[in-house]
Parts: C-alpha cells; sequence; structure tokens
C-alpha cells in the first residue's frame, strides 16, 4: 500500500509540473506604465483551444487592465503536461 502511495504521488507531481516563458512582443514610444492588463487561453494538446482564441487579444488585455495607451506587450506561455495556456500581458497607462 505504501508504495501505491509513493508511485501516485510522484505519477501526479509529474502531471502537475510544468515550466513557463514570457517573450517580448510589441514596445511603442509610450512610457512604461503602471497597469497591467492580462487575457489568456488555454489549448490541449497545445493545439485544440478550449475557448475563443480572440480572448487572447491585445485589445482585450488592454480592457482587463483599463489600459488607454499601451506602452510594452508581452506573451507569456505555460507549458504543462496536456496542455498550454497563452497569456498576453499589456502595460500602459
Amino acid at each position: 500500500m505504501k508504495k501505491l502511495f509513493v508511485v501516485c504521488a510522484l505519477a501526479g507531481l509529474i502531471v502537475l509540473a510544468g515550466c513557463t516563458s514570457i517573450s517580448p512582443g510589441t514596445a511603442t514610444s509610450n512610457p512604461v506604465g503602471s497597469k497591467v492588463g492580462e487575457s489568456s487561453v488555454n489549448y490541449l494538446f497545445g493545439i485544440i483551444p478550449l475557448s475563443n482564441p480572440a480572448d487572447m487579444s491585445i485589445q482585450k488585455a488592454a480592457r482587463n487592465g483599463g489600459i488607454t495607451k499601451i506602452s510594452v506587450v508581452d506573451v507569456k506561455y505555460g507549458w504543462y503536461c496536456f496542455w498550454v495556456t497563452k497569456t498576453t500581458i499589456v502595460n500602459g497607462e
């Protein structure tokens, strides 16, 4: 029974393990602001969207952060066992 618990615990850690990376998107001549907005989409196996891919737009991220003047746009990728999360991050005023 103890071995089964250890095997299940290790399998759970492998499934939940993941990594993230942030890649630069775009920068404008506007000064970097204090507001940050994000919008995300999850993909099953990295290719099947689980929601509308338009939910990851720069416009939606800016709206979520109350930003009217965009200064920097980045994209964050989170890889997990069966899914990928793509997040658009917008900074500005």
